[in-house]
């Protein structure tokens, strides 16, 4: 039996928290504007227009640099559930083509339309007429990836950003991805694409020539992964609910603090019992796998720890606070923040019926 050839749609909405924005305000149409916190309170960005990235700006950077990159940049306080809600209706107009829909954020998601018989069962004019409907109703731009393998339909997708798509078709997957960036590929950071070019690997054709064992042994589970990507080998299936894995607050300050006791206060008045209550949404038990704290520096080195601890415990963050502060080096602190990781629900199930036998 031959197998039936995947028909896999990734869909982006363009700059998505401006986008709103902008169509909410004209104002805001024609000029360099970005959300996010703001420059005084050593916010970051959400997001940023188009306009606004021909200045080198992008989502996560602070707002201060941004600033510096484009003084006439306008910095709007994000509108968390106007952005939720409108997430919902495109959602629903997904929802018209296909029940297998997996949301990777607020603006985009993944798309199985394998046994989609709207559009002549067509995943490129299915792309096209979501994409349609989402400006009609809406009044926004989404850009789409069409492939029949998840990856890359998420790399198709960026090709002809903004408010357009790009379609490989099953015979051109191997020659698409031969030539492809290894950079273009998801989960490939700047750490891991300077160690790829230094041991010679640029493209996935350099990968699928390669030997695997030594790429395995120089990259490790990354060295596996894209091994299998070069081959066009892409089996997972669309996950229509994906399991939260973590929770976590943090805390950026107007003014750097630099003691062990300052770190302390703000951790036992403000981010533990903000973290209690967010645990205590997500996961009732309070059961977890590991502890967690995150600092970053003045000089934005960013650093965590993290241990293995089965329960939400205040006093277990203070030894970790210690630990963490000794790779201070004098160094003042301007983001401060904990998390924990959760316990996979598995996991759980089996211990609850292991529990329940005894």
């Amino acid at each position: 039996m031959v197998e039936k050839i995947r028909k896999i749609i990734h869909i982006d909405m363009d700059c998505f928290f401006a986008a709103v924005e902008m169509r909410d305000n004209p104002d805001y149409r024609n000029i360099p504007l970005a959300v996010g916190g703001s420059e005084k309170q050593r916010g970051v960005l959400s997001t940023c227009n188009y306009i606004a990235r021909e200045y080198g700006i992008r989502s996560a950077m602070p707002t201060a640099q941004a600033k510096k990159l484009c003084p006439n940049l306008v910095v709007v306080r994000g509108r968390m559930q106007v952005y939720k809600s409108i997430s919902a209706q495109i959602r629903t107009i997904f929802a018209k083509y296909t029940p297998l829909i997996e949301p990777l954020s607020l603006d985009e998601a993944f798309l199985d339309v394998t046994d989609c018989p709207l559009c002549k069962g067509s995943a490129t004019l299915i792309a096209s007429a979501i994409r349609q409907e989402i400006f009609d109703k809406l009044g926004l731009t989404a850009s789409a990836g069409v492939a029949p393998i998840k990856f890359l339909a998420k790399v198709a997708s960026d090709f002809n950003k903004p408010n357009g798509q790009f379609v490989i078709s099953p015979e051109e997957v191997q020659t698409f991805i031969d030539d492809l960036p290894l950079q273009k590929i998801p989960g490939v950071g700047k750490v891991g694409i300077q160690k790829l070019n230094q041991a010679g690997y640029y493209t996935g054709k350099d990968i699928r020539l390669g030997d695997y064992r030594q790429i395995l042994r120089q990259f490790g589970r990354l060295g596996a992964s894209l091994w299998k990507k070069s081959q066009g080998i892409d089996n997972r299936a669309i996950v229509i609910e994906r399991e939260r894995k973590s929770v976590g607050v943090e805390r950026t300050f107007s003014e750097n603090i630099l003691s062990f006791e300052q770190c302390w206060e703000v951790i036992e008045s403000k981010l533990y019992p903000e973290l209690e209550l967010r645990l205590k949404k997500a996961n009732p038990s309070q059961e977890i796998a590991k502890q967690g704290i995150k600092v970053k520096f003045a000089d934005f080195t960013l650093t965590t720890i993290e241990h293995v601890h089965p329960m939400l415990e205040l006093n277990y963050f203070r030894q970790l606070l210690v630990e963490i502060l000794k790779r201070q080096r004098g160094r003042e602190i301007r983001l401060l923040g904990l998390n924990v990781m959760l316990k996979p629900e598995e996991q759980h199930r089996q211990l609850s019926f292991f529990e329940e036998l005894e």
